[in-house]
């Protein structure tokens, strides 16, 4: 087989030599030169040799930098087909993401990204631990950092490789595969750490961009991602998803449950959030038509911390459709921008979690509580979060629905509104009813994670996104059903033709965005 970024060899050459995103080398003496032997010295310095990767791992689940990277690894895939952005810009004349002719020269960008610079680095980490249990408090850890990163890569594109990465023949592995080595990774670490808790020292402190080594709010996290991704096969899988979500919910130490707890992410280099420079230098993303279109509808007190007015219409917060005609940036580039961002990414929320816990209580789970008092937690916890007022006035709203879209440049492109849920919780609604309710609100609370969001839409449906208008896909990728997942890199095709022919295999239909994930059965 032809090396390719799979092998953890090839891997850390790439983070030795700048982290250059395609990696074939003829260097093969030195790369296969285990660049693992601790010296005494590097055993007494503060834990570097098995530390040190941790943090370039947790700053790549979501780019820092350069902002270029992140446009590509996220904003121009899930921002925008969450329904959370949508670009002014034409790029490649109109023919691009947005309009279903997926580029291959961006959309490799998720793929790249997760396994040079988040499992690459882990495996370096593991490597360099041993085989002994010196170190299974970093050993659990890096599988925690593990899911989540390749949790979002394998919603992306479905079958990928997890559990044998680094080996001479690694292959794919099905999404549902992936998905049972998820959960035992999960369910692995928090045995790990839990009874370390009370103890002292903790090694990796230092190394944490997220909790500053507080083991509490990791395992929080651990059982919090595990209920997020039994959610997520709910529908393909409901006995696995039970078990696997009734461990988290029942789990001694808990989930994230307040803000302080929420996965953020640090910078420690100072850089602005990359959204800021995406939105603000470039001016290469705006407001989506879905959220103008539901912020505006709930008179959500929150719309003001997501989004500015519209340059070119005072007062008014203007978004954009997917997937529209557009001859030039100027025509949108007026409509309502991005607020800035601190410099943290947010990855899980505790809002989200109270979310899983509503749906989880209309599915009967054991120990999820009750599916209204989650409900109306879950918005008062991300109004609290966004620093928005009145939430108690918002959630006996039984009124307010979406409004309908009007494109003021372009009026072929205005839609009326798909949905008329409302905010209020209402206990003679019938369930599905509810889950629109519940995943319309976890959408909102989510922002500006779009790859979570689009996952979840993909799963529920909801909530109900408008299609888009040209559709350049040639009829592979379906305008009523939207777009399903991202076809795999051009980089693997050409690199490891005999590994993607196995994904394409587990994926169970053609290699393009029209074909459904394992989850995805709505």
């Amino acid at each position: 087989m032809k090396k390719n970024i799979i092998n953890i060899y090839m891997v850390v050459a790439a983070i030795s030599s700048s982290l250059l995103l395609n990696g074939c080398t003829d260097k093969f003496e030195e790369i296969n030169t285990n660049p693992y032997t601790i010296t005494s010295e590097e055993l007494q310095a503060d834990f570097q040799h098995v530390g040190a990767p941790f943090s370039q791992a947790q700053q790549n689940l979501y780019s820092f930098t350069p902002a270029w990277v992140t446009q590509l690894q996220q904003n121009l895939i899930g921002d925008v087909f969450s329904g959370y952005m949508m670009p002014p810009t034409p790029f490649a004349s109109n023919s691009n993401n947005m309009t279903y002719n997926l580029v291959d020269g961006w959309n490799g960008f998720p793929w790249n990204t997760a396994y040079q610079n988040v499992m690459g680095p882990l495996a370096k980490a593991d490597l360099a631990a041993g085989e002994g249990d010196e170190f299974n408090n970093f050993k659990a850890w890096s599988k925690i950092i593990r899911v989540e990163a390749m949790h979002r890569i394998s919603d992306i594109y479905g079958p990928i490789v997890y559990r044998n990465f680094g080996q001479e023949n690694a292959v794919y592995e099905s999404q549902q595969a992936v998905y049972n080595a998820f959960f035992e990774d999960l369910e692995s670490a928090v045995d790990i750490l839990t009874p370390l808790i009370a103890g002292e020292p903790r090694p990796f402190t230092k190394f944490d961009l997220v909790y500053g080594g507080d083991y509490t709010k990791w395992v929080q996290f651990a059982n919090s991602l595990r209920l997020r991704l039994a959610i997520r096969i709910s529908d393909v899988d409901p006995t696995l998803a039970k078990t696997e979500g009734e461990a988290a919910l029942a789990h001694s130490v808990g989930l994230i449950e307040s803000n302080d707890a929420n996965f953020l992410v640090s910078n420690t280099s100072g850089i602005t959030h990359p959204l800021n420079v995406i939105n603000q230098s470039w001016n290469d993303i705006r407001m989506g038509a879905e959220m103008e279109s539901i912020l505006t509808g709930y008179d959500d007190p929150r719309m003001g911390a997501y989004f500015e007015t519209a340059g070119d219409y005072a007062g008014l917060y203007k978004g954009i459709r997917q997937g529209i005609p557009i001859e030039a940036k100027s025509d949108y580039q007026g409509f309502s921008p991005l607020t800035e961002f601190d410099p943290t990414i947010q990855l899980l929320s505790a809002s989200e979690v109270h979310f899983l816990k509503a749906e989880a209580a209309l599915k009967g789970w054991t120990g999820a509580g009750d599916a209204q008092t989650n409900y109306e937690t879950g918005i008062a916890i991300s109004f609290n979060q966004h620093g928005a007022a009145g939430s108690a006035a918002y959630m006996a709203d039984n009124s307010s629905v979406p409004i309908d879209y009007v494109d003021p440049f372009n009026a072929s492109n205005s839609i009326n509104a798909l949905s008329t849920i409302t905010i209020a919780w209402d206990a003679a609604a019938t369930t599905e009813e509810n889950l629109e309710r519940i995943i319309t609100q976890k959408w909102i609370a989510m922002y500006p994670d779009g790859q979570e969001a689009w996952s979840e839409f993909r799963r529920t449906g909801y909530p109900k996104l408008f299609p888009v208008v040209v559709n350049n896909s040639g009829g592979k990728i379906s305008t009523e059903e939207h777009i399903k997942r991202i076809n795999f890199p051009s980089s693997e095709v050409d690199g490891n033709p005999t590994g993607v022919a196995e994904g394409v295999k587990h994926l169970g239909g053609e290699d393009h965005g029209g074909t459904s994930l394992w989850w995805d059965v709505d």
